[in-house]
């Protein structure tokens, strides 16, 4: 990865809403434009992900989506209204956010959840896309959502009882996602935030099948805790505010757009059958494996992502 670098430039755009997204450029203000987009949802856009773009080469925006990072208001207020925060909220203020920058066409990297907005984004408007690189790909579909909060117990059978046992007994045969739903937005606070707690230890579980995963220390902070459950319920919940399987459907309409799908092996959130039926449908895609690679960058993943960032800046 790159050197550590500091935004140029920033500020914070009115989307509407009564939202205000938090957005910052880096590296070469005359280099290639390119967009980050952060995972969770809810995570925001960390200074790491800086370091896997050349800064001679690429003009690097960031930006933190609606409720999260340091955009406004934060998620974790419970009086916050996550109606105006759905995937059509968050592609119009991308494609806001190019016209307030400025920029034509640009470059998408994306993760996680990331992965499925870039790859929404690019359906969309396909012109205003040079390339997508996204890795720890997933597509919110409906099958997903029931791997990572169910079928994954067949795989850590105790740590996923106490994750179904956070949840009232009449709510553990139904949508999990939905029940964790409805707990972080209780008005009692102590249900909100046990609800909360829960619903990370969970998270910090599923990451990846190898050993040596370390749980995340953001979870910690009961703030980024609120916000980020609140978000990824919300979003999980309601299949990411898309048809099910419409990424993968209308993959095809990406022909045309180079892209690179970075894939761990050992991705067990994302399991890499969803990266590999993209590239069936999308001509441009290449798939590219790491067999050591968990759910996020570590493990030789980010490396791989580098290279293709590399590879598109010199293109």
């Amino acid at each position: 990865m790159y050197p550590p670098i500091e935004p140029y430039a920033q500020g914070r755009l009115d989307v509407g809403d009564g939202q205000r997204i938090h957005w910052e450029t880096c590296g070469n203000p005359g280099g290639k434009p390119a967009l980050v987009v952060h995972g969770g949802p809810g995570s925001g856009a960390g200074a790491s992900w800086r370091r896997l773009f050349d800064p001679a080469a690429y003009r690097i925006v960031l930006f933190d989506q609606r409720g999260c990072g340091r955009s406004t208001p934060p998620a974790s207020d419970p009086a916050t209204d996550l109606s105006v925060n759905t995937t059509a909220h968050l592609l119009a203020d991308m494609e806001r956010l190019r016209a307030h920058l400025g920029v034509d066409r640009w470059l998408l990297c994306g993760a996680s959840w990331g992965s499925s907005l870039s790859l929404a984004y690019a359906q969309r408007h396909p012109q205003r896309v040079t390339a997508l690189v996204l890795f720890s790909v997933v597509a919110n579909t409906r099958r997903e959502i029931d791997w990572v909060t169910r079928d994954m117990g067949r795989i850590f059978p105790e740590e996923w009882a106490r994750f179904r046992d956070g949840v009232p007994p009449a709510e553990r045969d139904g949508d999990l996602s939905a029940a964790y739903a409805r707990l972080v937005n209780d008005p009692d606070p102590q249900v909100r935030d046990q609800a909360a707690r829960d619903w990370c230890a969970w998270e910090d579980v599923h990451v990846s099948l190898a050993g040596g995963y370390q749980a995340s220390p953001r979870y910690a902070d009961p703030v980024f805790r609120a916000g980020f459950t609140r978000l990824v319920t919300h979003y999980f919940s309601n299949l990411g505010f898309l048809p099910d399987g419409q990424l993968l459907r209308d993959a095809g309409k990406l022909a045309g757009i180079p892209g690179v799908l970075v894939q761990g092996r050992l991705d067990v959130s994302g399991p890499p059958d969803i990266a590999w039926q993209l590239t069936r449908e999308w001509p441009d895609a290449r798939l590219e494996i790491v067999e050591s690679g968990g759910h996020g960058s570590g493990h030789g993943v980010g490396e791989r992502v580098v290279a293709a960032l590399d590879a598109f800046a010199s293109a």
